[in-house]
C-alpha cells in the first residue's frame, strides 16, 4: 500500500517498550516485504505470535492441472459450479481451482458459511466480490465488502470471511505481491494525476479487532512438494490480539465503480484499463463508459494477438458488446490463449457503430506464462466456444 496508516495504540518510537495497563510488554511483530527492504507494518500483540500448540495437514482438494492442449480458446461457466447455491460452503476452503500457472491461481467460490481463520504464505490475494456482502475480519481490523469490491490481502495476513447471506468471490491468488502499476505512482508512492483512481477511493481496515479464545485453528496455504499444499496450525491464543499497528502494509478495498475509465476518439488498448499488477501478470477491468467518438470509430475492440500473454476475462455485470452471440453472460470466463488472435464475435463490429456508451463490467487477468486448466475449468468448459467466430456455422 503506498501510504502510511496507524490504528490502535502504538508507542511513540518503534522497537521500544510498549506496555499494557498492568505493565506487561506487548509483543512487537515486523511484517515486511522483500526481506524487509520494502513496505512493512509493525503490529503489537497481546500474546507471542509465534506460538503453535498443534499442527496437521490441510488437504486442499483437487489441485490438479492439465495443459490447454490442443490450444483453443475456452468459455467457462462459473455459475454452474455450485448448484446448491453455496449452502454450507465457506469462501476459503470452498474455492475451486479454474486456471493456474507458476505466478497466479484463479479460483471461484459461492459461500454462505463463516470461513476458518486463514493466511496465504504464497503471495498476495485479490478477492473480487461478484455478488453479495461479507465482512472480512483481519488481524489489522475489519473490511465491509460487497459487489464490485477488490479486496487486496497481503501475503501472511491472517483473516476470515463472514458472509452476510450468500457471497460470490473470484479469487486471484498470486505468488508475488499485488498493487497499483508503477506507472501510476510517483517515486515516493503517491498515485499520480493520470491514474484512474486515487487514495481517496481506498477503504482501509476498521479496528483493530480484538478477540479472545484458545486453541484457535489457522489454515495456511503454502508451497510444498509438487505445488501448493496446506497446513493447519492450532494456536494457544486467538490470532486477533493486536492492540495497535502502523505502517504501509495492510489489506484494503477498492471498488470497481471507483475506477475512472480512460477513453478516446478511437479504441483504447488494454493497458488503459489496468487496475493492479503482480509478477508476470496484470489485472484490468472494463467498466461502464463513454465509447470512442471519432466519426468513423468502431467502438468494439479490434482483433488482437497479445503475443506474450494468455487473457482471462471474467464477466461480472452489464452486457459485454463484443461477445454477443457467443453464449457468454454473467459469471462467464473466457480464456484466450497466446497464439490465438481474438476479437469480437461475427456481427459485433457492425452492431457497435454509432454506440455512445457501453454498460459492461468485467475483470481481466493477463498472464505472461501459459495457464493450465484446473478441475473447475474442466468441469464447466462448454466445448464449443472455439467455433464461435466462424460465420454461417
Amino acid at each position: 500500500m503506498p501510504y502510511y496508516h496507524q490504528a490502535g495504540a502504538v508507542p511513540p518510537k518503534r522497537h521500544t517498550q510498549h506496555r499494557d495497563p498492568d505493565g506487561n510488554l506487548y509483543y512487537e511483530e515486523l511484517m515486511g516485504e522483500e526481506g524487509f527492504s520494502s513496505d512493512s507494518s509493525l503490529l503489537y500483540h497481546r500474546h507471542i505470535p509465534s506460538a503453535v500448540r498443534e499442527y496437521r495437514v490441510w488437504e486442499l482438494g483437487d489441485q490438479s492441472l492439465v495443459p490447454n492442449h490442443p490450444l483453443v480458446p475456452r468459455h467457462l461457466s462459473t455459475h454452474k459450479l455450485f448448484a446448491d447455491g453455496g449452502s454450507g460452503v465457506d469462501a476459503v476452503t470452498g474455492r475451486r481451482l479454474l486456471l493456474a500457472n507458476e505466478d497466479v491461481r484463479l479460483a471461484y467460490v459461492v459461500a454462505d458459511t463463516v470461513s476458518p481463520y486463514y493466511r496465504s504464505a504464497i503471495g498476495d490475494e485479490c478477492l473480487c466480490v461478484e455478488d453479495g456482502r461479507a465482512r472480512v475480519e483481519t488481524v489489522f481490523g475489519d473490511l465491509e465488502v460487497g459487489d464490485g469490491d477488490y479486496v487486496i490481502v497481503p501475503r501472511a495476513t491472517t483473516y476470515r470471511i463472514v458472509p452476510d447471506g450468500t457471497v460470490r468471490v473470484y479469487a486471484i491468488e498470486a505468488t508475488s505481491h499485488i498493487g497499483p502499476p508503477r506507472r501510476y505512482l510517483s517515486q515516493h508512492g503517491q498515485l499520480l494525476e493520470h491514474a484512474p483512481y486515487c487514495e481517496r477511493d481506498f477503504r482501509l481496515p476498521v479496528g483493530p479487532r480484538l478477540a479472545q479464545g484458545e486453541n484457535v485453528e489457522v489454515y495456511i496455504k503454502h508451497r510444498g512438494p509438487g505445488g501448493v499444499v496446506g497446513t493447519v496450525h492450532t494456536l494457544p491464543n486467538h490470532p486477533f490480539d493486536v492492540v495497535g499497528w502502523d505502517g504501509c502494509l495492510y489489506p484494503y478495498v477498492l471498488n470497481i465503480r471507483d475506477f475512472e475509465p480512460i477513453t478516446g476518439r478511437v479504441h483504447q488498448p488494454p493497458p488503459a484499463h489496468q487496475v493492479f499488477a503482480g509478477h508476470n501478470f496484470v489485472i484490468c477491468n472494463f467498466v461502464p463508459r463513454k465509447v470512442d467518438y471519432h466519426p468513423l470509430a468502431v467502438p468494439v475492440p479490434y482483433y488482437h494477438s497479445n503475443v506474450d500473454s494468455d487473457e482471462v476475462m471474467f464477466y461480472c455485470g452489464g452486457d459485454y458488446e463484443a461477445r454477443k452471440g457467443s453464449g457468454i453472460g454473467p459469471g462467464s470466463i473466457s480464456l484466450h490463449p497466446g497464439g490465438h488472435p481474438h476479437g469480437p464475435q461475427p456481427g459485433a463490429m457492425e452492431r457497435s457503430i454509432g454506440a455512445e456508451f457501453f454498460d459492461e463490467l468485467a475483470v481481466m487477468v493477463d498472464t505472461f506464462r501459459p495457464l493450465q486448466l484446473g478441475e473447475a475449468a474442466r468441469a464447466t468448459d462448454d466445448g464449443t466456444y472455439a467455433y464461435s467466430w466462424e460465420q454461417n456455422r
